[in-house]
């Protein structure tokens, strides 16, 4: 064959790599808002069921699993999360189990995880938090390797049918945070990733209970509207944006300023699962 046909098929082939590559995955799983109900895949979350007289159709009750993806980059404090079997940290045996464990939650009839790229205290409730457990840099870069994890999990409940409440951010590390610009930077790097990765099942979370100490100053609750706007305008190649909203600690109620932009609200109950509604009315 002449070099110049070989070269022309060559580069046809590494074309087509390249538009494969790029190609979105397709997706089992579409959450949505009907009026006042969710939707999973175009039919009401828990068709026709009550509880004690009250309306749970169209609920999204999830369990609160933030850890998923966590890891610890502090060197003297990660030896504290160390397996009892090993005597070691494992953040790829963390997520490989975490996943493990996803089909018998549906099973049981789980329908929704909320898991969070700062994760949650690894102690349940700590005042101070050494530990490095967040997602991203002081500067707002979302780290590849917590990304990779998350791919893993959000790939797994898509083909479970079901749905993510992903948050972003939580007090116990934002304060790592350099300031606001460096919280903007990870809320449209994030926020461009999950619509790159094509998936439908996912509710965003911009932080855990927005209150008036959260550092930086942009995550609470005068400002983080601020961040949900900016995830609403931000677009997919076909259009697609994300539902998002915030959560607010128990018994606060929502400032005007969320409710306005949120596409729906976490309500926390103390048994740490949550009840998910909508902000529309």
């Amino acid at each position: 064959m002449p070099f110049h046909r070989l070269f022309a098929m060559l580069l046809m082939l590494n074309m087509l790599h390249i538009i494969a590559a790029d190609a979105p995955v397709p997706r089992k799983t579409i959450v949505s808002i009907v009026g006042d109900d969710f939707y999973i895949n175009g039919k009401p979350t828990y068709p026709g069921r009550t509880w004690n007289g009250l309306r749970i159709e169209g609920l999204l009750l999830n369990s609160r699993m933030v850890q998923a993806t966590f890891d610890d980059l502090n060197l003297q404090t990660a030896p504290r999360w160390a397996y009892t079997d090993s005597g070691k940290w494992d953040a790829e045996r963390n997520v490989r189990e975490f996943i493990a464990a996803m089909p018998e939650w549906k099973r049981h009839g789980l329908l929704a995880i909320s898991v969070n790229f700062q994760g949650g205290s690894p102690e349940g409730y700590s005042k101070t938090q050494a530990w490095e457990t967040g997602a991203y840099t002081a500067e707002g870069a979302l780290r590849p390797e917590f990304a990779a994890r998350m791919r893993r999990v959000l790939d797994t409940a898509d083909e479970l049918g079901m749905v993510v409440i992903l948050g972003y951010f939580y007090f116990g590390q934002s304060p790592r945070f350099a300031g606001d610009e460096a919280v903007i930077r990870a809320t449209d790097e994030t926020t461009r990733w999950l619509l790159e990765g094509g998936w439908r099942n996912v509710l965003v979370e911009i932080n855990n209970e927005s209150n008036p100490t959260y550092k930086p100053p942009i995550l609470r609750p005068d400002r983080v509207s601020e961040l949900i706007d900016r995830v609403h305008k931000t677009k997919a190649t076909d259009g697609h944006t994300l539902l998002a909203g915030t959560s607010f600690g128990g018994r606060v109620v929502p400032t005007a300023n969320v409710i306005a932009v949120s596409d729906f609200e976490n309500s926390f109950m103390e048994t740490e699962q949550r009840t998910l509604h909508t902000s529309r009315s």
